[in-house]
């Protein structure tokens, strides 16, 4: 199928691209799955308490077991002493299951958003950028000119190295390479824009 391509004035030209990426089937529900899965996976789970068997320290009784009129206790260990373990607190990252994403399912899901993006005119292709652009002023106009507004920006390396400090300030604007974005990115923005070559880097991909 041929999409519409556009150059950093606006002219438009067409570029060939893949069907099976930019015009496939939209699965929701492998959406919905891969999401889940992306999303339970970025959250850190990082806070740990420790509980009665680690806590250091001896594990001797405080005092007798009779005839002191107090109640018994083994260690300083157990929770309702101060300093001793935790009981029921968080365990830390290893306790929570990783949620297992194959090539197939990230694949697919990319290829369904894509193309969702592509049936709603919410996709744009442009050239390669062939110079670089160090004022964030020259790139807001450029892409204020594009109506590109809160978008993802998936780039080749080559226009990414030209771009991105001239981008990074710019407010609902994201910049990435074709290695390094999710599902979970096309999301969240309401627009996805490639630059030819980064297309081309795509579409290896899928043949």
């Amino acid at each position: 199928m041929k999409i519409e391509k556009l150059n950093i004035n606006g002219k438009k030209e067409s570029i060939e691209v893949l069907d099976k990426i930019f015009s496939a089937k939209i699965n929701k529900r492998l959406i919905s799955s891969v999401l889940y899965k992306t999303n339970a996976n970025y959250k850190g789970r990082h806070a740990k308490t420790k509980q009665q068997n680690e806590v250091s320290g001896p594990t001797s009784k405080i005092y007798a077991q009779k005839g002191t009129g107090n109640a018994r206790h083994a260690s300083r260990k157990a929770p309702i002493f101060v300093g001793g373990g935790v009981a029921h607190g968080p365990k830390g990252e290893r306790a929570y299951k990783k949620r297992k994403l194959n090539k197939s399912e990230k694949k697919l899901s990319i290829a369904s958003l894509i193309s969702e993006k592509t049936k709603n005119k919410n996709l744009v292709v442009l050239s390669d950028f062939n110079s670089e652009i160090k004022k964030t002023k020259e790139m807001f106009n450029i892409l204020q000119k594009l109506e590109i507004s809160n978008s993802l920006l998936i780039l080749d390396k080559s226009s990414k190295d030209k771009v991105e400090k001239s981008i990074r300030n710019i407010p609902n604007i994201k910049v990435t390479d074709i290695n390094h974005f999710s599902a979970f990115d096309i999301v969240k923005f309401k627009k996805t824009v490639f630059t030819e070559s980064s297309v081309k880097e795509l579409e290896k991909r899928y043949t």
